[in-house]
């Protein structure tokens, strides 16, 4: 089981449900949304804060000389499902994956491992005016499961609003002078790029952070996954 928060770089945020006002060092007030999953809801507030598992784009934005935190954006499909890779400032299509269910995630977990990636940005659909759909339910299913596998090895699951990026990938592939077969093979690839330039572009405001209930997990969250001596040598 997960649960998501998300936050806001704005103004505090208040609402029926509940919520926490929290402060990062050196942001302006920032909130914490929780679900209205009561058991869940216990289960959050036992994190002291949200700031203790920011994601990459956030932490770039408080410290431009910060090095390391590979993204893998993923665009999920009932059949077929993109994935894109930000390593440093540059975002590329990766690959397009013609997998479901465990076969998929298991898969995404070894790319993840290749490419040395500690977090994973998933595009949630929306409608035109932001309100959620049938296939947000099902995409918040995945990642909820999905989250569970990567906090074993530290690694974080957000949601990304993703309204429009098919769009947008199919238009900037125009752009580039690609041939409809072409696009065809790779707009979900490219549909990934679009949602992870979106988080960047953002700095990460209004992700979610795909939360495990178990405690355990929670703790290998908040410790991260092992330094990379490449970028932290001993």
């Amino acid at each position: 089981m997960s649960c998501s928060l998300s936050y806001s770089n704005q103004l505090p945020f208040f609402s029926k449900r509940a919520s926490t006002n929290l402060l990062f060092p050196n942001f302006t007030t920032s909130s914490l949304q929780l679900d209205s999953d009561k058991p869940c809801r216990r289960r959050l507030r036992a994190l002291l804060s949200i700031h203790e598992i920011p994601p990459n784009a956030l932490r770039r934005k408080n410290d431009p000389l910060w090095r390391g935190g590979f993204s893998l954006g993923v665009d999920l499909g009932l059949s077929r499902s993109g994935v894109a890779l930000s390593k440093g400032f540059t975002v590329r299509p990766l690959t397009v994956l013609e997998l479901r269910g465990q076969k998929l995630e298991l898969r995404l977990l070894e790319i993840a491992e290749n490419e040395e990636v500690d977090e994973f940005i998933i595009g949630l659909p929306k409608s035109w005016d932001g309100k959620e759909t049938p296939q947000s339910n099902k995409v918040r299913s995945v990642a909820g499961r999905f989250a569970v596998l990567a906090a074993h090895r530290g690694w974080r699951v957000y949601l990304q609003d993703e309204h429009g990026t098919s769009t947008e990938a199919t238009n900037r592939m125009i752009d580039m002078g690609l041939n409809k077969s072409t696009r065809q093979k790779k707009v979900d690839a490219y549909a990934a790029v679009m949602v992870l330039e979106r988080y960047f572009s953002t700095f990460g405001e209004g992700t979610e952070l795909v939360l495990p209930k178990q405690s355990d997990l929670q703790e290998k969250l908040q410790r991260g996954p092992p330094a990379d001596i490449d970028f932290y040598p001993e």
